[in-house]
């Protein structure tokens, strides 16, 4: 009896230590024997809508700047982008896109017509940015082109033509043009989209009738190996998956979804810098109803897709909070902070963990906009957190999908709780990644894996974090979140552990 109460008592003052130090315990096994679907590099792709300073500004100055520029585009922004290893861009829109006539953005640029932006700010644009911009800016990235028709104001025909000026090297009007135009073969463009938010900004329609509006235009969408996207649900408007499944399933192959992380509500979002730890929980709550959110689409999708041939497209993703003092409320820009880099991590791995279904998300968006990667103030150009994550998770694309078991701890305020440890694993040429997120700002993450053993001789490691949960890049100043090296991982006996601090976002890669 003496022994087992004093063995009683060394356990409750272990307990007690662990506890005080900060530290808590997380096992994860990493199925490196059973790799599942690619990770589709376009899981890591980006929007950019004519929005505030996105385009003008953002990507593109013009050949005339006083910016640094390579025909135009932003020579700053362009290598930070290739750096980043962006796999696709989405453009024109979002709600733009079913305003835009893309005729009105061709040409001589002194001959373009100017138009009104009348959902982003009521500014005039000069249509100095349009088709051919746009494609040479993707082929300067080494990016994939994503192009959103106009279904809201546009026709059938209208749409065709587009496709074809882009993709046909028939002898044919659209060809001939764009020839006119200074492009002599025609661009590999593989994504399109048959409107945006058909359900809202893109025409307020139900689901039936724009079932029948997607397979009319879809008919008339001819370029060979054209990979055509359908309009999907708002949050979770799980009858429009299912009216859109039932009646074209069949002549998609793709049908977006889209799902924004607001902290409060859309009349009072709240500030990107200024916030709590009560915010800061709140906001990874509502970042983690993707995984529900995706989950419960891709059953209904599962129901007449059961071979998965349709993938389901995250195309606007990301936080959003209230602009910036004193900007203009049209342009949407925020800033971004360590909380948006939780976020992004935490999106990107439930995006990985689902490869088998999701094919592509865009954050929204690329730059000066919502949850941009990039900041630009003339010739100032700034890297947010959410930029760093992207830098580390690029080594996801097109790798194998590893199945994950995670038990942790959990990061618990108030009454309510949530898993301090979100996680998604690949592989790739015989290097396992491993991408997690330490939600709870306050402790450690003590961290054994279990590889399913693997036998490892080598590991290495990148992390995201700040003192602060609202620490942020600004102009002018020295960073104060970026990547660093990741030392607290070992291997020992064929074990890994690793001390994965508060509030981060770290990469462990094994061999």
């Amino acid at each position: 009896m003496k022994k087992n109460y004093a063995f009683q008592l060394l356990f409750l003052f272990l307990l007690m230590s662990f506890s005080l130090s900060g530290i808590s315990q997380t096992t994860i096994v990493v199925h490196a024997d059973k790799p599942g679907a690619k990770i589709d590099k376009s899981i890591y792709g980006h929007f950019a809508e004519h929005l505030g300073h996105c385009i003008y500004g953002g990507i593109y100055v013009g050949e005339n700047s006083e910016i640094p520029n390579t025909k135009g585009f932003r020579s700053d922004v362009v290598a930070a982008l290739k750096d980043l290893s962006v796999p696709l861009v989405r453009w024109p829109g979002g709600c733009f896109a079913d305003t835009y006539h893309w005729r009105d953005g061709i040409g001589p640029k002194s001959e373009r017509p100017s138009i009104i932006n009348v959902h982003w700010g009521g500014v005039t644009e000069n249509n100095s940015f349009g088709t051919h911009e746009f494609l040479d800016f993707c082929e300067l990235i080494g990016a994939d082109a994503y192009v959103n028709l106009n279904v809201g104001s546009g026709t059938v025909r209208e749409a065709a033509e587009w496709v074809e000026y882009v993709t046909s090297s028939n002898e044919s009007p659209m060809t001939n043009l764009r020839k006119k135009n200074g492009r002599e073969k025609p661009w590999n463009v593989k994504y399109w989209a048959v409107g945006n938010e058909t359900w809202g900004c893109g025409g307020n329609m139900r689901p039936e009738y724009y079932a029948d509006q997607y397979r009319q235009y879809a008919s008339f969408l001819r370029a060979p190996g054209i990979y055509k996207i359908a309009s999907g649900a708002n949050v979770e408007d799980y009858k429009w998956t299912e009216v859109m499944m039932r009646e074209a399933a069949r002549m998609m192959n793709g049908l977006s979804l889209h799902y924004y992380t607001v902290p409060n509500n859309w009349q009072n979002k709240g500030s990107a810098t200024d916030f709590n730890e009560e915010v800061w929980f709140t906001t990874l709550q509502k970042t983690l109803k993707m995984d529900t959110l995706v989950t419960k689409h891709s059953a209904i999708m599962d129901k007449y897709d059961p071979r998965k041939r349709v993938g389901l497209l995250v195309d606007e993703w990301g936080s959003w909070y209230d602009v910036e003092p004193g900007t203009n409320p049209g342009f949407l820009f925020q800033q971004n902070s360590l909380r948006d880099a939780i976020v992004a991590g935490i999106n990107l791995n439930i995006f990985n963990n689902h490869a088998d279904r999701v094919r592509m998300s865009n954050i929204a968006q690329m730059i000066n906009v919502l949850q941009s990667v990039i900041l630009t103030k003339d010739k100032e150009m700034v890297l947010t957190p959410t930029y760093y994550v992207f830098k580390l998770y690029k080594v996801h694309q097109e790798a194998l999908m590893l199945p994950v078991e995670i038990k942790c701890n959990q990061y618990t305020l108030g009454t309510q709780s949530l898993d301090a440890v979100n996680c998604s694993a690949s592989v790739k040429d015989g290097v396992v990644s491993i991408t997690l997120c330490n939600l709870d700002p306050n402790k450690s993450q003590q961290v054994s894996f279990d590889l399913s053993g693997m036998k490892l001789s080598k590991v290495s490691g990148k992390i995201v974090t700040a003192g602060k949960i609202n620490a942020y890049n600004d102009f002018g100043k020295k960073e104060e979140v970026t990547e660093a090296d990741f030392k607290n991982v070992k291997i020992a006996s064929g074990k890994v552990d690793a001390t994965i601090p508060s509030k981060s976002v770290v990469l462990i890669q094994l061999q």
